[in-house]
């Protein structure tokens, strides 16, 4: 069939909106009509060339919300009409790292993740699927382990945040370094990812929850998440401002815009003896962070985070629960919703720091 997709031909061009050919879905796969797509900062990362993991020409886009409209032979978890939201990381449920209780990285993720198929194409043309989901698109096709069935009683343009920002940041705090009752800690970065690391330490019961952005508007959005206190990055010393608030370090630092400056920055701020430090932001291809190893010795870590450890289809449908039992707060997250003729500008609202979260609301379009 054909759908209408938003596509980048090339690093630093604008998305336009083509006519793709969707292939139907085989065995073990599903038909999803998307309903709504956040924007997310690694989307822009593929645009921008950046960090480009996939292949040019490619159809963005990876927090996606819809309805299952057709299932392919043996599929059995999932059924037309389910409201689902499709994963870039799937759970297969059975291989060793699924059954493992330690990690989201299902073991067939890993070993499909350089190799991921794209159902799209466009005059006779491969389009590459962004993270395996590609959800820029009126309709998409993944596998079965890649779908997962969420509560239909929440609107589709906040149930698409849980596919990527909110578990993100909820999940980094919950699932990656298990923040405590109680706790310090330091979040660089109060956009998408980063609010929602704010609301998961309010979910976890930290004490004093330190935003750290250069954008002053995110003081005043930063408190409706549970923020105690703003550090003006662009004013100061960012560490020394923390370890100030902290008498002597934050508990757990998260860097969440992928700067490896201001993730030495969130290092140095975290307190010697059992300081954590959690990397959630995806900086740009080739660049390192230096650490000294005997600052690490001193008792400090430092933990990577894909998609907050949350895994897709067992756990990340209860992040909903907790919105409609008043626990998170998406409503604030959704700063802007769009037609999906304005991608382009809603990627420029994010850019300049206006937007929080914009939403693509295809099924507004389709009423």
């Amino acid at each position: 069939m054909k759908v209408r997709a938003m596509v980048a031909h090339a690093p630093g061009a604008p998305l336009v909106m083509e006519w793709v050919d969707l292939a139907p879905p085989g065995p073990g796969e599903v038909r999803i009509e998307i309903m709504a797509s956040g924007l997310c900062h690694t989307d822009l990362s593929q645009l921008q060339g950046t960090a480009a993991p996939y292949p040019f020409p490619v159809v963005v886009g990876h927090e996606g919300a819809g309805v299952v409209r057709e299932i392919g032979a043996g599929v059995t978890s999932v059924a037309v009409g389910d409201h689902v939201v499709p994963l870039g990381i799937g759970e297969c449920g059975t291989c060793g790292n699924c059954r493992s209780g330690l990690t989201n990285l299902c073991a067939v993720f890993l070993g499909e993740i350089a190799s991921q198929p794209s159902p799209f194409s466009l005059n006779g043309r491969k389009v590459s699927a962004y993270s395996g989901v590609g959800s820029l698109a009126e309709h998409v096709v993944v596998p079965e382990r890649n779908c997962a069935v969420i509560r239909k009683d929440v609107p589709f343009h906040l149930a698409c945040t849980i596919g990527c920002s909110v578990a993100t940041g909820v999940g980094a705090v919950l699932h990656t370094a298990h923040v405590g009752t109680g706790a310090s800690v330091a979040v660089f970065g109060l956009g998408g990812i980063g609010l929602n690391v704010v609301q998961g330490a309010r979910l976890a019961g930290a004490g004093r929850i330190i935003g750290v952005d250069i954008n002053p508007a995110r003081d005043a959005q930063g408190r409706r998440f549970g923020m105690t206190d703003f550090v003006n990055g662009s004013s100061g010393d960012a560490v020394a401002a923390i370890q100030a608030l902290t008498g002597g370090g934050a508990d757990f630092a998260f860097e969440c815009v992928g700067s490896t400056a201001l993730m030495r920055q969130a290092f140095d701020c975290t307190r010697v003896g059992w300081g954590c430090t959690v990397v959630l932001g995806v900086p740009p291809d080739g660049q390192t962070l230096d650490l000294v190893p005997f600052a690490i010795q001193l008792g400090r870590t430092v933990k990577g985070s894909f998609m907050g450890n949350i895994k897709g289809r067992s756990q990340l449908p209860a992040l909903l629960d907790h919105y409609v039992a008043g626990r998170l707060n998406l409503d604030d997250l959704v700063t802007h919703r769009l037609p999906m003729a304005e991608v382009n500008r809603g990627f420029a609202l994010m850019t300049s720091g206006e937007a929080v979260r914009s939403v693509v609301s295809f099924q507004e379009e389709r009423a």
